[in-house]
């Protein structure tokens, strides 16, 4: 598997990151940051990263969890399992406000925009639950930076706090895309349309659907309501995303 684990300085330290590129597709290639969901980073986001570039993309996978340090990695099943191990789970999803996750990205940009295997200025964006909302976020505050960004079962994308993503569309040049889950708290209805009208009048180019039968967590394949429907339904969505953003996706 052609992954390289590297590290980014950031402004509150180092970010320890994988970078993923084609089996089989020689370089450069378009850059896509892929933004983990709560759970953190482990085996099935790399599986996911990887057929990712394998679509001919150079893919970034960062640990948004460095500035707790090392942490034993964690198994979606036996958190849904456990409160204990959810409520731990939760309050590193709460510790990402606005504004690390604006650092960050800025940091992420900053060093694919220095790798001399990306292909162009512009990057491509996609999270899944809390790394949905940090893929809006990155979209919205570095607009001329991303082509494009996506979200999959992203949840606080239009929430009523001032930090929520849909208060920062208004200056997205690029494409997004959101696909949420059936009820799903962390995204409603109510959020739905909110995201729906805020992009709409900004003028950004859209789609904001809900995938029927898909529950919170339905693309990554260790998740409990893992469903594959969905799921290739997703990557049917993303591939197509980035092949009209960033260029040609080799499928």
């Amino acid at each position: 598997m052609p992954r390289v684990d590297v590290s980014i300085k950031t402004r509150d330290g180092v970010c320890p990151a994988s970078v993923f590129t084609p089996a089989a597709v020689a370089g450069p290639w378009p850059a896509v940051i892929f933004f983990m969901d709560g759970y953190g980073i482990r085996p099935a986001l790399w599986e996911m990263a990887q057929r990712l570039a394998d679509g001919g993309y150079l893919v970034l996978l960062p640990d948004l969890y460095y500035r707790d340090g090392p942490y034993e990695q964690m198994v979606p099943k036996a958190a849904a399992a456990d409160p204990a191990l959810k409520d731990a789970m939760m309050a590193k999803v709460r510790s990402l406000d606005r504004d690390r996750k604006v650092a960050d990205a800025g940091a992420f940009i900053e060093y694919l925009g220095s790798r001399n295997d990306v292909k162009g200025s512009r990057f491509g964006a996609t999270g899944y639950c809390m790394g949905g909302n940090v893929s809006l976020t990155a979209i919205g505050a570095f607009p001329e930076r991303f082509a494009a960004a996506a979200s999959f079962h992203g949840g606080g994308l239009a929430a009523n706090n001032p930090d929520s993503p849909h208060h920062f569309v208004g200056k997205i040049t690029g494409r997004v895309y959101v696909a949420g889950a059936v009820e799903d708290g962390s995204f409603p209805d109510e959020q739905k349309q909110r995201l729906e009208q805020a992009l709409t009048e900004a003028k950004v180019p859209h789609v904001v659907e809900t995938y029927p039968g898909a529950l919170h967590g339905f693309a990554v394949p260790d998740h409990t309501v893992y469903n594959e429907q969905a799921a290739e339904r997703h990557w049917t969505a993303l591939f197509t995303l980035f092949a009209q953003t960033l260029g040609a996706a080799v499928r």
